[in-house]
């Protein structure tokens, strides 16, 4: 697990700090631990594998987070109002949160090696940006200036190594991954 890239950000110190430290005794993650001035520095430091937030920092900076869904967990304090995120409740027991946190910590490394059997190339990321900006085939072919059989042969390849085949599947991977 120590491969994966965590950042806390919440504007609670104790809880930042405290949290680190589970992450650091029982998983060995150095986690690194921001506030609102994150996003700012946001490129220049690469993005995370998790973020980990306070409720307060996830609303204000919604915009942010609905794309990095899959891979935000919210710090909630024992309530559960926040519909289709992760929750980690801040109130519960160290061993209940250390449990919890292995449980996403295991999802998460799923996902880091299916991404990794899954990886697009350079071209198949510009073909997947404009079919979830909806343009067909023909366009697809004439913006990046190759051949229509080439966009089909990259759709396919799309296909197989996503498992996804509809536009709308293939739109919403694109949101949900920062293409678009």
């Amino acid at each position: 697990m120590p491969s994966i890239k965590v950042i806390i950000l919440t504007l609670d110190t104790l809880k930042a700090v405290g949290l680190r430290c589970i992450l650091e005794r029982s998983f060995g993650i150095e986690a690194m631990v921001g506030d609102n001035n994150y996003f700012a520095t946001l490129i220049t430091n690469g993005e995370p594998n998790l973020f980990f937030v306070d409720t307060h920092l996830l609303m204000s900076h919604l915009n942010f987070f609905l794309p990095r869904k899959s891979k935000t967990i919210v710090l909630s304090g024992g309530f559960n109002q926040i519909e289709d995120f992760d929750l980690i409740d801040i109130t519960s027991s160290e061993q209940e949160i250390t449990s919890r946190l292995n449980k996403l910590l295991k999802q998460e490394e799923k996902k880091e090696e299916k991404s990794m059997t899954t990886t697009l190339s350079q071209r198949e990321i510009e073909v997947l940006k404009l079919v979830a900006m909806g343009h067909i085939n023909k366009e697809i072919a004439q913006e990046l200036n190759i051949s229509i059989n080439t966009v089909l042969s990259h759709r396919k390849n799309l296909t197989s190594k996503l498992g996804i085949k509809s536009v709308s599947g293939l739109t919403f991977y694109a949101m949900m991954n920062g293409i678009v």
